[in-house]
């Protein structure tokens, strides 16, 4: 009898990366987000590709390089030979979000570069961690004699001075200035691979649902329930999506989960209003 061999979905494929937060392949799982949109995609070739950069940057260096030395190898030859950095003039394009689209253009958002860098900077046996650093992803790296903390986007190294007025803005809005100044290693705490890949996709969440693009707005939030399932306002905005493309029964089903576990939302009473439109609509 011939095997009856399924070909997973690019959805089941990303569950089956994302189940474990102990062997979580961050690289991976950040490169198969883009088979929603590029579905001949083939995920083990981009990762292929990211080695064969790992082997050139370390044949740059002596086995027994120390840490500083690995890190300057590393910052050369990412962001001034290969010229990686920030898609200044098209931040929104969704590309800036797809790893294989960033390894071709070299050009990306501060997260997926963190992403590529993060890897690299692993595989040289640097002490890395990506920080969710407010509006804008940061990489940090643990040396012997400190930390140093370097924006993706440009590839420089940011004093606490330079971080304290970006994060000026912030403190203003949230009035947190004076005696309730924060003290800035609290923006500097390490961020899980899980927390990376949800920030990633809610990247493109907003800019397709600024363009009113309810078919991929629906396949990012596909991800991000199955990327955390109790992250309950991801099912009202999938059911809100859905009720806008006309699948009534599904956007039902969706807001219903939202309703019966967001007990203390602001937005209950519209909430149940659109449910009850759509039930009739249902009916």
């Amino acid at each position: 009898m011939p095997l009856n061999l399924e070909i997973p979905s690019p959805l089941q494929y990303f569950a089956s990366l994302v189940q474990s937060d102990e062997h979580f392949p961050l690289l991976e799982a950040a490169i198969s987000v883009a088979q929603d949109e590029y579905p001949d995609l083939d995920v083990q070739q981009v990762l292929g590709d990211v080695d064969q950069l790992l082997a050139r940057v370390k044949r740059r260096l002596p086995a027994d390089a120390p840490a500083l030395q690995r890190l300057r190898a590393l910052n050369q030859f990412f962001f001034r030979d290969l010229n990686f950095g920030g898609n200044i003039n098209d931040y929104y394009d969704p590309d800036n979000s797809y790893i294989n689209a960033v390894l071709k253009t070299r050009r990306g958002i501060p997260i997926t570069l963190a992403i590529l860098w993060l890897e690299l900077a692993a595989g040289m046996g640097l002490n890395v961690r990506g920080v969710a650093f407010p509006g804008h992803f940061m990489v940090k790296v643990n040396l012997p004699k400190g930390q140093v903390v370097i924006d993706p986007f440009t590839g420089q190294s940011l004093s606490r001075e330079e971080l304290a007025e970006r994060l000026e803005p912030l403190r203003q809005r949230s009035g947190l200035v004076d005696e309730f100044e924060v003290p800035i290693g609290l923006y500097l705490h390490s961020v899980p691979s899980r927390d990376i890949i949800a920030r990633m996709l809610r990247n493109l969440k907003d800019i397709h649902k600024t363009q009113q693009d309810w078919t991929r707005l629906i396949a990012v939030l596909d991800r991000l329930i199955v990327l955390n399932p109790e992250a309950w306002p991801e099912y009202r905005d999938r059911g809100l999506a859905l009720a806008e493309q006309g699948e009534a029964g599904r956007a039902v089903e969706d807001l219903e989960t939202y309703l019966g576990h967001a007990e203390e939302a602001l937005d209950l009473d519209a909430v149940a209003d659109r449910l009850a439109q759509l039930r009739r609509q249902n009916s």
